[in-house]
């Protein structure tokens, strides 16, 4: 049986999800530089321990609502291998970070035509949660669905128009 690894996140209540290989490292929210016009996805630079990394904001490019100003130093920055944006350092904010799954292949419902390429959307994950109100009377537990994020195709995507 094959299984993927992710990283789990969450914006705006939502459950979402990239591949683990995409992801270097989570770190906290620090303060961030505006870029003088950046387009609006780019939320600026920071200076992560040296290395200057650009910072993405999920909400714009996905089209959510933005979260209050006070709730922002909870959010936390999957910084991403360089290898994910032709060599530079991104990162990308989101409202918190949950876990590292192995998801079987089994449980994930691949996403294709508009709605893939439109929403940057790989794949639906459904998993199951113990602890929830709206439980599945067969196994006592609720199907969860977490939002695949097709980050690789984004990526192009935001370098392609930058060109």
């Amino acid at each position: 049986m094959t299984v993927i690894d992710i990283v789990e996140f969450e914006i705006n209540n939502e459950r979402y999800a990239l591949d683990i290989g995409l992801t270097r490292e989570i770190v906290e929210m620090i303060p961030i530089t505006p870029v003088p016009r950046a387009p609006p996805y780019i939320a600026g630079i920071i200076n992560l321990r040296g290395e200057i990394t650009n910072i993405i904001n999920l909400n714009n490019i996905l089209d959510l609502p933005e979260k209050s100003a006070e709730d922002i130093e909870e959010h936390k920055i999957i910084v991403l291998v360089p290898e994910a944006a032709e060599g530079s350092i991104v990162g990308i904010i989101v409202d918190a970070v949950h876990s590292v799954l192995q998801i079987p292949e089994k449980n994930i419902e691949k996403v294709s035509g508009g709605l893939s390429s439109e929403a940057y959307v790989k794949g639906i994950i459904k998993i199951e949660d113990k602890d929830t109100e709206n439980l599945d009377t067969e196994k006592g537990r609720q199907k969860s669905l977490i939002i695949w994020l097709d980050i690789s195709q984004l990526l192009q995507d935001l370098l392609a128009s930058a060109r």
